[in-house]
């Protein structure tokens, strides 16, 4: 199934970024004491599944292009686009935190296993020892989450893209979504595992950045016209499937059982995410989509990763030192403001160099 690319790179994907903005905006505004009214963990979940459904589509087109997956290149490419910006805000921080600026704890549990993206083990890792940490930094459990799934996600495409088709493939992760539902349903039910622990477990929450990876691979909308699996979709059933998981997320979000909440919320989302996603790159001009692609949400899309980073320890600096309260507009948009502030620096002056080694690796 081609992919449509720009001079041979990175296929261009519509709207994207306005996913990515979307997704930092509703995990920020929920950290900001709106939690009660915005839900923060979709954000997440958001987030999740674009990453499988991008690293995926890259994974793919380099797959037909070349018969193989060069996994050296992958993890290079990897740590220049998610290490310099995390190093550069654990070094800011905990020195502040050391200076007594910023609230919060340091310990080298807590350094390590935010460094080596097993934060969300941290307590398994090393039992006993509640390493402290700055507070705010505590959204690196995500980070954790991805990286467990990229150690072994490109050879293990690679190697099921060598033996069987894209949707073969596809059919494959969908059995692992089933199992890992399972699996979280044993968790919950087995009362071995406090229910919250599950929100932070890699086992229990791969099959977020599965369903990406089963749109990219069984319906990429990034396909070259025809080839889709959905490509000529009446406009009716178009609109149908997309209410569809409109109402399957708005379900997800409105029951409130803590089992329900623990174990099958994730599945209805990524199955919920699949046409939303899908219709939204597929006809990102037209009609309710178009608007993901505006400029202002273009621009906080490109930095969400920064802003991701950094809006959290902001919150809880401006907390310490004014007199901004969580759960007021001032606090969403003072945060919100000094955050896209850190990313621009980012993007200025740590970015370009590692986007020049990326490409080294491409």
């Amino acid at each position: 199934m081609a992919i449509r690319s720009e001079g041979g790179h990175a296929p261009y994907i519509p709207t994207l970024d306005g996913w990515r903005a979307l997704s930092v905006l509703i995990v920020l505004v929920s950290h900001a004491g709106f939690g009660h009214m915005v839900p923060g963990g979709l954000g997440v979940t958001i987030f999740f599944f674009i990453s499988g459904y991008l690293i995926t589509s890259l994974l793919q087109m380099e797959f037909e292009a070349k018969a193989t997956i060069h996994i050296k290149n992958f993890y290079l490419r990897r740590f220049f686009r998610l290490s310099p910006t995390l190093m550069v805000t654990l070094f800011l921080v905990y020195g502040f935190t050391a200076m007594g600026v910023h609230p919060g704890g340091i310990s080298w549990s807590g350094a390590i296993s935010q460094v080596f993206y097993f934060a969300n083990y941290q307590d398994a890792v090393f039992p006993g020892e509640h390493g402290l940490t700055p507070l705010g930094t505590g959204v690196l459990w995500s980070l954790a989450i991805e990286e467990h799934f990229y150690l072994i996600y490109p050879g293990l495409l690679g190697l099921f893209l060598t033996h069987f088709s894209a949707k073969r493939t596809a059919a494959v992760f969908a059995a692992f979504c089933v199992g890992i539902l399972l699996w979280r349903w044993h968790l919950a039910t087995s009362g071995d595992l406090p229910l919250e622990h599950i929100y932070y477990r890699t086992d229990a929450r791969f099959d977020s950045m599965l369903f990406g990876c089963i749109l990219a691979l069984a319906f990429q909308p990034m396909a070259e016209e025809g080839q889709s699996a959905l490509a000529d979709t009446p406009t009716i059933l178009r609109w149908g499937l997309v209410a569809a998981g409109l109402m399957l997320l708005l379900v997800s979000l409105l029951v409130r059982d803590p089992v329900f909440r623990e174990t099958l919320r994730y599945s209805l989302q990524g199955l919920a995410l699949m046409p939303i996603f899908y219709f939204g790159i597929k006809w990102s001009a037209g009609k309710p989509f178009s608007w993901l692609d505006a400029a202002w949400l273009s621009a906080i899309g490109k930095r969400s990763y920064a802003i991701y980073l950094s809006h959290f320890i902001i919150m809880h600096s401006l907390l310490s030192h004014t007199t901004l309260k969580m759960g007021t507009a001032s606090m969403v948009i003072a945060s919100l403001l000094l955050a896209l502030l850190y990313a621009e620096l980012i993007d200025r002056w740590v970015e370009p160099y590692f986007k020049r080694l990326r490409a080294r690796y491409r």
